[in-house]
């Protein structure tokens, strides 16, 4: 790998750019281009290009380039040139180097030390005016970097700024081919070119995630190709986690006053580099997790109840959330099905300004899933104008259904009272609400940054189906016989109340089933009193027997504004009050 380093007059005027082969870039004064060098008066607004090959850059002079290029003290005006290592334009001068990302030493390390966390931890900080200093740029590390590369080259330059000693240093990491890749670096001296981290001592640091230090002695038959050359004899690693599965190290290396120098000595003068580069370390992977953790929980708030999030940071580890418990597993769930009514007609109404009709539908949308989400579900998909909520993952819920009824009520509730405000913007929105119990695999899909959580399984398309069933029985909740037999058990008269409204066999499906209603307390929403209630369960029970004159009359007894009973009734009066000769009391739906 190829780096361009640019040096103006300024000591604030410096420039690195790493070069990927296979590419080219264009430099000069003007911002478009791909490298630009601001400072310089003498570049024209895009004054050369650099095309990077695998062994060569060549360097070519644009034919608008207004001054001179320099390399080795001569001018260049036009044409191609191989590899420079040095050239010069104006007051600038340019660096081309090849970057070696590993190196493996024939020599082991004089000394070999390292360094634990608690013997770290006692160590007290010398050279504290020049540490602070320090340190007070580090919220310019945390806050203003916006990628992890230029998070790295702000380290760099804070460690050299805190530790005196250091000649070079460099935040590096190991690739899974054991190579070492340098992702930033810096000199104290710019000119003496770059410097070759042993892949050794990174490994070794890496391996055991500890501080180690290691001290060469001086050779003179060491080549320059390693980090042990004749300028640097020592170096120490400090591990630096920053994502799950990537894991960085602050690479520091200088000189020592002498060819040789005693472990214990080392230690004193060493220790407080290695804690202050480590304590820097610490708080910037910190600070990196808390902003990964806080990114991951702002896309799972969409998905997840607070309990589930509560759960998935009590359960993680250092800043880290428990991802682990969104895996994908079978298991039982309640999925609630919730959509808008009548939207084709909304659609069509609203053809002229479908911006309005949007934020409209999105407050709908907004309304099912915050009951879900307050309710304990999580929000699967959302289709169009309908959510989708479950429970039962990623923990297991005896109560379950309990709670998806409960969710499914204030869906309904919350409706209800925005019909009654004429001022309201979804006045004129009604909701059917679906709900099944089942078989299912839920989890998470996709990555920590861009992730959905869904259901899979039957029971998904069954809470579907039995949505879709609230406009042919015209009641706002439908649910299958395992929720309603879960609900009747479970859920108090003061929340809510249920009864059976058929046996059918939905369209497409091989099995019928039984579905019911749930109702509202009485007086919340709902004038049927039990009494009423029962009577039609009564004549539903009639008419699954055939005993379809009976039915008639008890289904006739409802209150006039109970539409459900008006789709059995319409049965009963086509059939003149009597049941088919070959009737099993499994009402087949036509279309779903």
């Amino acid at each position: 790998m190829w780096q361009l380093t640019a040096l103006g007059p300024d000591p604030q005027q410096r420039w690195k750019q790493r070069l990927e082969k296979s590419r080219s870039y264009s430099v000069g004064r003007s911002p478009d281009c791909d490298s630009p060098v601001t400072w310089e008066s003498q570049l024209s607004r895009k004054h050369f290009i650099l095309v990077v090959e695998e062994d060569v850059v060549t360097l070519k002079v644009e034919v608008s380039a207004r001054n001179p290029l320099f390399i080795k003290g001569e001018e260049v005006t036009s044409g191609s040139h191989p590899s420079p290592d040095k050239f010069v334009v104006g007051k600038t001068t340019f660096y081309l180097n090849k970057v070696a990302a590993t190196s493996n030493s024939p020599n082991a390390p004089f000394q070999e030390l390292t360094f634990s966390q608690r013997e770290l931890q006692q160590v007290q900080f010398a050279d504290a005016d020049r540490r602070l200093e320090a340190l007070a740029r580090l919220p310019e590390v945390i806050d203003e970097s916006t990628s992890k590369e230029e998070s790295a080259t702000k380290l760099v330059s804070l460690i050299l700024a805190g530790i005196r000693n250091s000649e070079a240093a460099a935040v590096v990491s190991i690739t899974e081919e054991n190579h070492v890749d340098v992702h930033a670096w810096e000199r104290r001296n710019e000119l003496e070119g770059v410097f070759r981290p042993s892949t050794r001592l990174v490994k070794d640091a890496l391996e055991g995630q500890r501080s180690v230090l290691h001290i060469w002695e001086k050779s003179s038959e060491v080549g320059q190709q390693y980090t042990q050359a004749a300028e640097f004899d020592w170096a120490f690693c400090v591990p630096l986690k920053v994502a799950d599965r990537e894991k960085w190290c602050v690479y520091v290396a200088g000189q020592l006053d002498s060819p040789f120098v005693e472990g214990a000595q080392v230690r004193q003068n060493i220790q407080s580099d290695v804690r202050f580069a480590q304590l820097v370390g610490e708080v910037i992977s910190s600070s990196q997790r808390m902003n990964r953790m806080e990114g991951q929980l702002s896309v799972l708030r969409r998905f997840l109840s607070p309990p589930i999030l509560t759960a998935l940071e009590e359960t993680g580890d250092h800043h880290e959330l428990n991802i682990d418990l969104l895996k994908p597993k079978e298991c039982d769930v309640t999925v609630l099905f919730c959509d808008l009514r009548g939207f084709s007609h909304h659609a069509e109404a609203s053809a002229d300004d479908l911006t309005e009709l949007l934020e409209r539908v999105s407050g709908a949308l907004e309304v099912m899933s915050r009951e879900i989400l307050d309710h304990g579900g999580v929000t699967g998909d959302f289709l169009g104008d309908a959510v989708l909520g479950f429970w039962g993952w990623p923990f297991g819920s005896e109560d379950a259904p309990l709670k998806a009824c409960r969710a499914a009520l204030s869906i309904r509730r919350e409706f209800s009272r925005i019909q009654r405000d004429k001022d309201h913007p979804l006045q004129d929105f009604q909701v059917g609400v679906g709900v099944a119990h089942g078989r299912a695999v839920a989890g998470q899909i996709g990555t920590s940054g861009r992730m959905s959580v869904t259901v899979f399984g039957p029971v998904v398309n069954l809470a579907s189906r039995l949505e879709g069933m609230t406009k042919k029985l015209r009641v706002p909740i439908v649910m299958d016989e395992s929720t309603a037999q879960l609900a009747r058990r479970g859920l108090a008269a003061e929340e809510g109340r249920l009864r059976t409204l058929a046996k059918v066999l939905p369209y497409g499906m091989e099995t019928s089933l039984k579905v019911s209603e749930l109702i509202p307390p009485l007086g919340e929403d709902s004038e049927l009193t039990d009494e009423q209630i029962e009577s039609y369960e009564t004549g539903v029970e009639q008419f699954m027997n055939g005993h379809w004159e009976e039915a008639y009359r008890s289904l006739h007894s409802m209150p006039s504004s109970d539409q459900a009973q008006d789709f059995l009734l319409a049965i009963i009066t086509q059939n003149n009050r009597r049941a088919p000769a070959n009737w099993e009391g499994v009402i087949e739906l036509p279309s779903k």
